[in-house]
C-alpha cells in the first residue's frame, strides 16, 4: 500500500515572478514522494470570483488558499494542495489553484494565458470559475480556450500543410466544468425550467451566419464544444450579503444561504465522484514523479519561448521512467545474482543458467516499469548492461576458481614438496614412489568440491612447474645398479605370480561353488518333478475310481428298472450282480491300497 499524502496546506507550484514562470522545487520534493494515482482538479476564472473558496472546500477545510478580501488577487501563479482522495483509496487529490486571470495589475495578459494552458494541460478537471451569467461578456472574457491551439501542441512535428484538429487535443484535454457564482436568473427556457447542464448546453449553442459578428460569437463556443467533450455547469447562489464576504472563510454552514451550502455540497460531490485519474496517451496513469516530470517540460518549454508539447512531454517523461526502469531491473538482476551465485561455479554453464534466469526476471521488471520505449532503446540499454554484468560475473567466476584450486594445490602439494626436499625419493625405486604419491594427491585433489572452470588447468599448470623436479628423481633411479634393477623386476615377477596363482586359486573356488550350486539345483528340480508325478497320479486314480462306480452304478440302475414284477430268477440274478460288484470294489479297493 503506497503512503498518503496529506499536505496541512497548500504550496507554491509555480511562482509568478516578474512575468516569468518558476518551478517551486519543494512541491516539485512533494510530487515525487506521491506514488498513488492522482486525480488533478485545477480551477482557473478571473481575479476575486472566489475561486479559491470552492478549491478550500474540495480539501475539505475551511481556509487554505487564500481568500483575500479586496480588489487585488491574492493567489499568485499555481498553487497545489495534496490530499487524500475521500472517495477512491489508494488515489491522491491534488488540488490546483491559479492566479486570477484579467488581474489589472499586471497589464499584460501573456501570463494568463499560459497560466490557463498549464491548467488545462495539468488537470484531470477544468473548473472554470466565472460571475453571474453566461451572457457574450463571460464569453469573452473566455478568450483564452481560444488561443489553446496557438498555446499547446499535441505533436512535436506536425505536418507542414495541415493543422493540428481538434481530436488531437480531446485526447488528452481534461474535462470541463463551468461553475457560475452569484447567479441571480432562474434556470427556465420558453417559460420550462431547465437543469444547470442543460442552461450551459443552450449557452454554448451557436448563430447561423458567416458574420465576423457571428463569428466572434460562436468561437469561443466552438472551442469549448470541441475541446471539452464532457461538459458539467453548476449554479451558486449569493452566500451570504456583501458585507460578511470579507469574513467568509470564517463563517460557519449555517450563517450562510442553506441553497449556496447544498449548491457546493452538490458540486464537490460531483467533483469527487466524478473526476477521473490524470491519464496520459495511451492509457498512462498518472502519479506524482510523472505529474513533476510534466510540470518541468511544460515551464521549461514557455521558459525557452517554445510551445508545450504533449507529445514531447510524453517522451520526456518515458526518458525518466524508462532510465529509472532500466535502473530497477539491473538492482533486480544484481540483487537475484547475489542470492544465487556461490562463485566459483562448478561449470561454465551453471553460472550461465543462473544468469539467465535472473537476466528474463530483470527483463520482466523493466517491461513492467517502462512505458513508450521507443525502437526499444531503453531495452537495448538494458540488455547491454545485462551483457556487461555478466561477462563481469564470469570474470570473476574465473578468478574465485584459479585461486581456490591455487589455494588447493599448496595446500595438497605442500607435504610432497617437503618430502623431496628431504630427499625421501632419492633412493631406488625412488621415482615410483614419488609417481604413486603423485598419483594420490592429484586423486585427493580431483575429489575436492567446488574447484570451479580452472581446476584442470591450474592443476597442468602446477604439474608443468614441476616437471624439473621429476626428471630430477627419474635420473637418480636411473643410475640404481643392474643387480638392484634386476631384483627389483624379480620383485615384481614374483608378486605378478603370486597374483596370478591367487587370481586361479580363486577362480576354481569359484567354479566349485557353481558346480555345487548347479547340483542343489539339480536336485530341487527332481524332487519337485517327483511331487508333480505323484499328485498327477493321485488325481487320474481319484478320477477312474469316480468313472467306474459312476458306470456300475447306473448299469445296476438300468436292470433293476428292467427286472421289476419279474420272477424271483430275475432277482437272484441281480442279486449275484451285485455280490459281483461288491467283490470288485473290494478288489479295486485293495489294489488302491496297494499303489
Amino acid at each position: 500500500m503506497a503512503p498518503e499524502i496529506n499536505l496541512p496546506g497548500p504550496v507554491s507550484l509555480i511562482d509568478n515572478t516578474k512575468g516569468q514562470l518558476v518551478v517551486n522545487p519543494e512541491a516539485l520534493k512533494i510530487l515525487s514522494a506521491i506514488t498513488q494515482p492522482v486525480v488533478v482538479v485545477a480551477i482557473v476564472g478571473l481575479y476575486r470570483t472566489g475561486k479559491s473558496y470552492l478549491m478550500n472546500k474540495l480539501a475539505g477545510k475551511k481556509n487554505g488558499f487564500s481568500l483575500g478580501s479586496t480588489v487585488r488577487s491574492h493567489t499568485k501563479g499555481i498553487w497545489m494542495w495534496c490530499v487524500p482522495h475521500p472517495k477512491k483509496p489508494e488515489h491522491t487529490l491534488v488540488l490546483l489553484d491559479t492566479e486570477g486571470l484579467g488581474d489589472i495589475e499586471k497589464g499584460d495578459n501573456e501570463n494568463d494565458s499560459w497560466i490557463f494552458a498549464l491548467a488545462v494541460l495539468l488537470s484531470s478537471t477544468f473548473v472554470y470559475n466565472s460571475m453571474g451569467t453566461i451572457n457574450q461578456q463571460a464569453m469573452d472574457q473566455l478568450h483564452y480556450v481560444t488561443e489553446l491551439t496557438h498555446r499547446i501542441r499535441s505533436k512535436s512535428s506536425p505536418d507542414e500543410n495541415e493543422n493540428e484538429d481538434s481530436a488531437d487535443f480531446v485526447s488528452f484535454f481534461p474535462d470541463f466544468v463551468w461553475t457560475l457564482r452569484d447567479f441571480s436568473l432562474d434556470l427556465e427556457a420558453d417559460g420550462q425550467p431547465i437543469t444547470a447542464d442543460e442552461y450551459l448546453t443552450y449557452s454554448l449553442k451557436l448563430k447561423q451566419g458567416t458574420s465576423e459578428k457571428d463569428k466572434n460569437f460562436n468561437q469561443p463556443r466552438l472551442c469549448i464544444r470541441k475541446f471539452f467533450p464532457k461538459k458539467k455547469c453548476f449554479v451558486f447562489d449569493h452566500p451570504v450579503h456583501c458585507k460578511k464576504l470579507a469574513q467568509l472563510e470564517k463563517l460557519h454552514d449555517e450563517e450562510l444561504d442553506p441553497e449556496f451550502v447544498q449548491q457546493v455540497a452538490d458540486f464537490c460531490s460531483y467533483i469527487f465522484s466524478n473526476s477521473k485519474t490524470k491519464t496520459l496517451s495511451g492509457g498512462i496513469k498518472v502519479n506524482g514523479p510523472r505529474l513533476e516530470s510534466l510540470v518541468l517540460t511544460y515551464i521549461d518549454a514557455i521558459s525557452s519561448g517554445d510551445l508545450p508539447c504533449m507529445e514531447n512531454a510524453i517522451l520526456a517523461l518515458a526518458q525518466i521512467e524508462n532510465s529509472v526502469a532500466v535502473q530497477k531491473a539491473i538492482a533486480h538482476y544484481d540483487q537475484q545474482m547475489g542470492q544465487k551465485v556461490q562463485l566459483p561455479t562448478e561449470t561454465l554453464q551453471e553460472l550461465l543458467d543462473m544468469h539467465r534466469v535472473s537476466e528474463r526476471e530483470a527483463t520482466e521488471v523493466f517491461m513492467k516499469n517502462s512505458f513508450k520505449d521507443v525502437d526499444h532503446l531503453f531495452q537495448k540499454k538494458l540488455a547491454v548492461q545485462l551483457v556487461k554484468k555478466r561477462d563481469d560475473f564470469c570474470k570473476q567466476n574465473q578468478e574465485a576458481s584459479s585461486d581456490r584450486c591455487s589455494a588447493l594445490l599448496q595446500d595438497i602439494f605442500s607435504p610432497l614438496e617437503e618430502e623431496v626436499k628431504m630427499g625421501i625419493y632419492s633412493k631406488p625405486g625412488g621415482y615410483r614412489l614419488f609417481i604413486q604419491k603423485l598419483q594420490d594427491l592429484k586423486k585427493k585433489y580431483h575429489e575436492e568440491p567446488r574447484k570451479g572452470i580452472q581446476a584442470e588447468e591450474i592443476l597442468q599448470t602446477y604439474l608443468k612447474s614441476k616437471e624439473s623436479v621429476t626428471d630430477a628423481i627419474l635420473q637418480t633411479d636411473k643410475i640404481l645398479t643392474k643387480k638392484e634393477k634386476e631384483i627389483e623386476v624379480e620383485h615384481a615377477k614374483a608378486e605378478s605370480a603370486q597374483a596370478s596363482a591367487k587370481m586361479v586359486e580363486e577362480m576354481q573356488i569359484k567354479y566349485q561353488q557353481m558346480m555345487e550350486e548347479k547340483e542343489k539345483s539339480y536336485q530341487e528340480h527332481v524332487k519337485q518333478l517327483t511331487e508333480k508325478i505323484e499328485r498327477e497320479r493321485a488325481q487320474l486314480l481319484e478320477e477312474q475310481e469316480r468313472t467306474l462306480t459312476s458306470k456300475l452304478q447306473e448299469q445296476a440302475r438300468l436292470l433293476k428298472e428292467r427286472c421289476q414284477g419279474e420272477s424271483t430268477q430275475l432277482q437272484n440274478e441281480i442279486q449275484k450282480l451285485q455280490k459281483t460288484l461288491e467283490k470288485k470294489t473290494k478288489r479295486y479297493m485293495s489294489h488302491k491300497l496297494k499303489i
